[in-house]
């Protein structure tokens, strides 16, 4: 094998089936020069994937979690480049090639990451979003700048990173067992500009199942990533609130009526009159929803 330019890595934990469509979608670059890197999080069975050169598995012995998983992987790496992908979506084959083309030939300051357009799929393989990055340069705070409408903070699965950059700032805090990439991408973006491209090169793919994104342990990590990062946030009082009103919804799914009242308040305190307008809106299109 050539010198390896980029790493793709699979972090896995009893997903077998998903797991395999993951793999040989990354396999299927078109490019020569990477690897994909393989974390099975100690499944209950061990993964058993069919051989390839550019394949290499990494098997714990205990479950440690995504963000362990994940650093591990960057830590395994003999890529010049990262990128991550999750066990239950899908590589374009053009996506390293157009990734690394674009960061050869970007003009921000350096170094430079990348983020490129992701297709969401639902079940039947219907396309039901597409999310555009935006372009920050470094020193920017990632998530809580203004953006353009048509383009989404929701794309940070399609990140193309320098090793050793990724490594400089200690990788993800382990700490989380949610919003490990949001809190990542705060850190990130400081040293860091974000190269936004509109190309599509990540598939999203919705399927019914345990999500951790969905679990309890959401309101705990979103405490945690607040008192980490309190300064920054309070300097965007209207992503913070958002943030924290963007999570009422999902804590009312997750039956957590007492939390969603929690960080309601929460969020009016922090921008009363923005966070009165969404309600609004909220309501209205609510109302519209019944009469249709």
């Amino acid at each position: 094998m050539q010198n390896i330019l980029l790493s793709i890595i699979i972090p896995t934990y009893n997903r077998p089936q998903l797991l395999l469509r993951a793999v040989n979608s990354a396999l299927a670059q078109t490019i020569e020069d990477f690897e994909v890197i393989v974390v099975d999080d100690c499944s209950s069975h061990p993964i058993k994937l069919p051989e390839h050169p550019r394949l290499k598995i990494v098997q714990l012995t205990e479950n440690k979690g995504v963000s362990v998983c994940r650093n591990i992987g960057a830590k395994a790496a003999k890529g010049d480049w990262i990128s991550y992908l999750d066990d239950d979506d899908e590589l374009l084959p053009n996506m390293a090639q157009i990734s690394l083309k674009a960061l050869k030939n970007t003009t921000l300051p350096k170094p430079v990451a990348l983020l490129s357009g992701i297709e969401v799929i639902d079940r039947k393989g219907k396309i039901i979003q597409t999310r555009i990055p935006p372009t920050l340069p470094r020193g920017s705070h990632f998530g809580l700048e203004e953006i353009k409408p048509s383009q989404s903070f929701l794309s940070k699965q399609t990140l193309v990173v320098e090793k050793e950059v990724f490594l400089s700032i200690g990788g993800f805090d382990e700490s989380f067992t949610s919003r490990e990439t949001t809190e990542l991408f705060l850190r990130l973006n400081q040293v860091c500009s974000i190269l936004g491209i509109s190309q599509v090169t990540y598939r999203l793919i919705k399927h019914q199942g345990f999500h951790l994104s969905k679990d309890i342990r959401r309101q705990i990590n979103l405490i945690r990533l607040v008192k980490k990062h309190r300064e920054t946030l309070q300097s965007h009082p209207l992503k913070f609130a958002d943030l924290i009103y963007n999570e009422v919804g999902m804590s009312l799914k997750l039956g957590q009526t007492k939390t969603a009242l929690q960080n309601f308040v929460w969020a009016v305190k922090i921008a009363p009159i923005h966070i009165g307008s969404r309600l609004i809106l909220t309501v209205k299109n609510f109302v519209n929803n019944i009469v249709s």
